[in-house]
């Protein structure tokens, strides 16, 4: 059964990327705006997001950011499926601009591991590939269930010559020995970890428990960080890829310090593009000591 199922995913994903980019744009908007107007677990898991992070907007704002967000969400899952089946450089070409690329060289030129730092805003399927086609980095991943799929999204993310590395024990590992030998990778920077591997710090308002990961591999300087994003173009024709260095706070040997600051910059991106956040993801599922449940 499933296999069954994988090799309908993989089939239907293959048709999907016949379609024209307009198509597959409007039917991921069409596919946000039903998860926005028919009841369903991850319109409340946004709503419950936005209340907690944006509180100074009132419900009318607040529920039309809602609206914007499943949207983008819609388009980030057809665009996706796309990316995972078009050759690389056809993804590529959807990039009509980029600002802040001689940070990302600049970092490749200093002799140290370089650590591509992102989160899940705006399309990072569209950025793995322009990454990946400015070096040759081990990415970072969570597999999903279905065998197939995973097998697929191996093959087309490392069309361009990149590795990838699921978030296993074994993963974590090649991660961090390609740091230490001077060769880049990248990390999405806010999946909710184990509470042993994170410390809760300040995020959009709340107290978010983020990851140490990445911390751990800058501490005292030992790698060059650079955040990198992928945001949607207003007109809807393409992303705009910024490439940022990390603050200097990040390579902090505090622990609190360096995660901290991290997530600062990932806050800044939120409030700048809040409608391309994945704010589905139940992003707060873990609470300080003494605090309810949000989920």
């Amino acid at each position: 059964m499933e296999k069954l199922k994988g090799a309908l995913v993989v089939g239907f994903l293959h048709l999907f990327a016949l379609l024209p980019w307009r198509a597959v744009q409007a039917v991921g908007a069409a596919i946000g705006w039903l998860m926005w107007k028919l009841p369903n677990s991850s319109r409340e898991v946004v709503r419950i997001n936005l209340g907690k992070c944006f509180p100074e907007l009132d419900a009318v704002e607040r529920e039309r950011l809602v609206g914007r967000s499943l949207q983008d969400i819609g388009r980030t899952l057809t665009e996706s499926a796309c990316a995972w089946i078009w050759p690389a450089q056809k993804s590529i070409a959807l990039v009509r601009e980029v600002e802040g690329l001689d940070v990302l060289k600049d970092a490749l030129a200093s002799g140290k591991g370089v650590v591509g730092i992102t989160s899940h805003l705006g399309n990072w399927e569209v950025l793995n590939h322009f990454y990946c086609a400015q070096c040759k980095p081990i990415v970072f991943y969570r597999p999903p269930k279905l065998k197939a799929v995973d097998e697929l999204l191996r093959k087309q993310r490392a069309q361009l010559g990149n590795r990838v590395a699921p978030s296993t024990k074994e993963g974590i590992l090649s991660v961090i020995k390609e740091v230490r030998k001077g060769g880049t990778v990248g990390i999405p920077a806010d999946p909710e970890p184990s509470l042993s591997a994170g410390v809760f710090v300040p995020f959009l308002g709340t107290e978010a428990l983020t990851s140490k990961f990445v911390s751990g591999m800058l501490s005292g300087g030992k790698a060059c960080g650079v955040f990198l994003h992928a945001l949607r173009l207003p007109d809807g024709s393409g992303f705009k890829v910024i490439f940022e260095a990390a603050p200097e706070d990040m390579y902090s040997t505090d622990t609190a310090t360096a995660v901290a600051a991290m997530s600062k910059v990932v806050e800044r991106y939120v409030r700048t593009y809040p409608s391309q956040y994945m704010w589905s993801m139940k992003r707060f599922k873990k609470r300080p000591p003494g605090e309810a449940k949000w989920y």
